[in-house]
């Protein structure tokens, strides 16, 4: 089933419609708030402004401090501040509001306020009745006139709290300006509050920064106590040092032994050179002891200056012999005497060579013996040196950690007396730029606001219930919507009966009313229904009982019977039959009676009017289900179909029991009533699957009693009964 579009005018319905809804909560809600902002007290609201700047470094000359003209968070940690339950009670504490703030809030004060109002009545009534019993009112309370310390101290806290509440904090944009404000129903308490709370908030920073000083100084002090007491220790350490470790010379011995080590390095050097020399020499001249005569080739030994003079006397002493030997023979005298000196004078050369031999092995053994020492020297020295090191290593530590201990308790000592100056001068960037007045008139209610927007939720308000109503309201109401849900033709619609008398009469007592006209059209409905000639048997049934399908049937019988069509109407309601009561019809034989065979046919009675015949339902069976699907059931239609054109069948509910599931496949069709609202589309759907279930032919369905003055779709005025006359008319 496709989805109806639906259209603006659907709205207006709903809301003419539903317009009692609509007006009753509108009216009481707009009343409410009007009570509500008439009964207000009226709030007045004073406003103070001031400059805050953050603090900037400079202070102190020389202090390392970024410093960033606009923080987020300094300023929003300021508007806390002034907001907070400390500032409030400074506020407290300066005006005395423990002990005035009730003051502000006499009666006087309070401006007219309807609710306030009343309940002084009803206190004044009460106590009337207490004076009448012979109570003293002020019996009745327990107000103490002179509280302790204690409660002026509790008192003063709530007070606090309730200032603290009441508080707003505005930064103007784009500069430091702030806007404190307070609100309160005494115009002169709001102005000497907001007042007061601006210079609470100048205390209280100020307080704060003093504290946070001395804080500073109690802290700089206790640490400088600790560090000059690691001074000394530091200092004590290293004059220990000093004297267990002679530092007094250590620093001139460290700059003497690496040239001392450079010396004695230099001397190994040539005492090496010396001994290899020593040592070359030695191996040379130490194989020439058995072979001397080879001695004179070594310049060492050559050199000697003994050896040269042996050397020249024993040249001289054989020049000598050789001359002599001229003269004389080998057994001269004198030439025995030249023999012997020159023997001699070589065995002295002997002798000096083993002695200058002897000599080179002494002067290599000095020189080993010299490089050897001076290599011991330079190990000696090596350690010396670093055992100066290590001393110097340990006596540097010490002194560092002395001048770090020193330089840590100058600084501090440097901090102390910055802190004490910072103390004397601590300054509060905060200036009133402009105190706050008295106000002149209420901020809270804005009373043409209020109603304005009263006008407006009232309006919202009463139209969202309307269509939230209408939203939750799932019963058949406009022939439209009851289509487009069900799928199935609305045959008609029938107002509801508001006049004296009885409906199932309608037509007959009051033919000339606007109900009959609904009763006419559904008879045409019926009569068009089908294209070649109108259905014989009509079964007129309802979802749920007390639908209208009686009445219904009952006037549409009677409007068949006007169009000069022999009608029988039959009352298949063997539950609870009422046609017989109202047509006055007796009842003791009837519908039952013949499907159960104790009486014959004959048991249908004329009508009040003509071509009208009525069968009643007859004593009420105990199985009246059987009975309407029994073998006389068929029987009996084809009797009453030869005597009648239409037969009008009134039947039971559809839900209620299982008559009309059988009656609705012995007749040509059905036609379902239901109650505008009242039968839910939920029943109708579940009364129509039964019918679909059982292939039953279903003509369509009658709305009954619509309300034509509450009904979006009919306006009771514009009906019109073209029967009236004019004069008819007026006088209706």
């Amino acid at each position: 089933m496709e989805e109806r579009e639906i259209h603006l005018r659907e709205y207006f319905r709903t809301l003419i419609k539903r317009r009692y809804i609509f007006f009753s909560f509108f009216v009481m809600a707009f009343i409410f708030i009007l009570l509500w902002t008439f009964s207000t007290t009226p709030l007045y609201m004073a406003t103070t402004k001031v400059l805050i700047e953050k603090s900037g470094a400079g202070d102190i000359p020389g202090s390392n401090f970024y410093y960033m003209p606009y923080d987020p968070d300094y300023y929003e940690t300021q508007y806390q501040l002034i907001k907070s339950t400390s500032v409030a009670r400074r506020v407290v504490k300066m005006l005395s509001l423990e002990k005035t703030y009730e003051s502000y809030f006499t009666d006087k004060n309070q401006g007219n306020n309807i609710i306030r109002s009343t309940l002084k009545w009803f206190k004044h009534i009460f106590s009337l009745f207490l004076h009448i019993g012979g109570v003293n009112e002020s019996q009745t309370g327990t107000l103490d006139n002179n509280p302790g310390p204690a409660e002026l101290s509790i008192k003063a806290d709530r007070i606090a709290r309730v200032i603290s509440g009441s508080i707003r904090v505005e930064p103007l944009k784009d500069s430091r300006l702030v806007n404190i404000s307070y609100m309160s129903t005494d115009p002169e308490l709001a102005a000497r509050v907001v007042n007061s709370v601006a210079k609470a908030y100048m205390d209280e920073i100020l307080e704060m920064k003093m504290s946070s000083s001395s804080y500073a100084i109690q802290w700089l002090t206790k640490k400088a106590d600790e560090e000059r007491i690691n001074l000394e220790k530091s200092e004590k350490a290293l004059q220990a040092y000093m004297r267990d470790q002679d530092i007094v010379t250590l620093e001139n011995r460290l700059a003497i032994v690496p040239e001392k080590l450079s010396e004695v390095a230099t001397k190994i050097a040539m005492a090496e050179t010396k001994r290899k020399e020593m040592e070359s020499l030695y191996n040379k001249v130490r194989g020439l002891k058995n072979d001397l005569a080879k001695a004179d080739t070594i310049p060492a030994i050559g050199a000697d200056p003994t050896i040269q003079s042996l050397r020249e006397q024993i040249m001289k002493s054989e020049q000598k012999i050789m001359d002599m030997s001229k003269k004389y023979g080998q057994k001269h005298p004198a030439m025995q005497t030249a023999l012997g000196d020159l023997k001699v004078l070589k065995q002295k050369k002997e002798q000096e060579i083993k002695r200058v031999i002897e000599t080179i092995k002494n002067e290599y053994e000095i020189a080993r013996a010299n490089e050897e020492n001076f290599r011991k020297l330079t190990s000696q020295t090596k350690d010396e040196m670093l055992s100066l090191n290590e001393k110097f290593i340990q006596y540097e530590a010490l002194k560092r950690e002395n001048e770090t201990n020193r330089q840590l308790f100058d600084a501090i000592i440097k901090k102390i007396k910055e802190q004490g100056i910072t103390q004397d001068i601590q300054t509060v960037d905060v200036w009133v730029v402009e105190k706050a007045e008295i106000p002149g008139s209420a901020a809270k209610p804005n009373k043409p606001l209020y109603i304005l927007l009263g006008l407006i939720f009232s309006l919202i308000g009463s139209i969202g219930l309307t269509f939230f109503v209408e939203y939750l309201d799932n019963t058949i109401k406009s022939p439209d919507e009851t289509e487009a849900k069900l799928g199935i033709p609305v045959l008609g619609t029938i107002q509801l009966f508001r006049d004296e008398g009885v409906v199932e009469k309608v037509i007959l007592e009051k033919p000339k009313s606007v109900i009959v006209e609904g009763y006419k059209a559904l008879r045409t409905a019926i009569l068009l229904s089908c294209s070649e000639k109108p259905p014989k048997n009509i079964l007129v049934t309802s979802v749920e009982p007390a639908e209208g399908k009686t009445a219904t049937a009952l006037n549409l019988a009677i409007t068949l019977a006007q169009s000069e069509y022999s009608v029988l109407l039959v009352d298949a309601d063997l539950r609870k039959s009422v046609i017989h009561k109202q047509l006055g019809i007796d009842n003791s034989k009837g519908l039952s009676t013949v499907l159960a065979g104790a009486s014959d046919n004959e048991v249908i009675f004329k009508g009040p009017i003509d071509n009208l015949h009525v069968m009643p339902s007859g004593p009420m069976p105990p199985n009246p289900s059987e009975l309407l699907g029994s073998r006389k059931m068929i029987e009996l239609v084809k009797i009453i179909n030869e005597r009648f054109d239409i037969i009008i069948w009134d039947s039971a509910p559809l839900l209620a029991v299982s008559d009309s599931h059988i009656l609705s496949n012995i007749v040509d069709g059905t036609i379902i009533i239901a109650r505008a609202g009242r039968t839910t589309y939920e029943a109708v759907h579940r009364g129509l699957k039964i019918l679909y279930d059982i292939k039953s032919h279903i003509i369509g369905i009658v709305i009954n009693a619509v309300d034509a003055r509450k009904s979006g779709y009919y306006y009771y005025d514009k009906h019109y009964n073209y029967n009236y006359s004019p004069d008819e008319e007026t006088e209706k």
